[in-house]
């Protein structure tokens, strides 16, 4: 950094040049760690019963609509389950692979 800007490179060239390549991976592998995350976090407020009421959310099927009639319809609450698990997997797996693809320490060795 030091010499980029000793050579005359102006604030807005450094950043555009030097650090957003640098920083660029790990933002990413982190917003596709954090979002199963926040996934998890929605659907257990909304089974707790916060927001509202008139809004489909994953958690609420589990705790008002599907507890009243689990028995009827079933699927009421294990569809939205499954939804819930293929989401949070997926962007987990994701975030792996993002990471093992993008990380700079693992670049230079071999995986076995």
């Amino acid at each position: 950094m030091e010499a980029v800007e000793a050579a005359g490179a102006g604030d807005l060239r450094i950043m555009l040049r030097h650090v957003l390549p640098n920083i660029l991976p790990l933002v990413i592998v982190t917003a596709t760690i954090a979002l199963p995350a926040t996934i998890l976090t929605e659907a257990s407020l909304s089974f707790l019963g916060f927001g509202r009421p008139v809004n489909p959310r994953g958690g609420r099927c589990f705790s008002v609509d599907g507890r009243l009639y689990f028995r009827q319809q079933p699927g009421l609450a294990i569809y939205p389950g499954i939804a819930i698990f293929l989401s949070v997997f997926g962007f987990n797996m994701l975030g792996d692979a993002l990471r093992d693809t993008l990380d700079p320490r693992l670049r230079g060795s071999e995986q076995r």
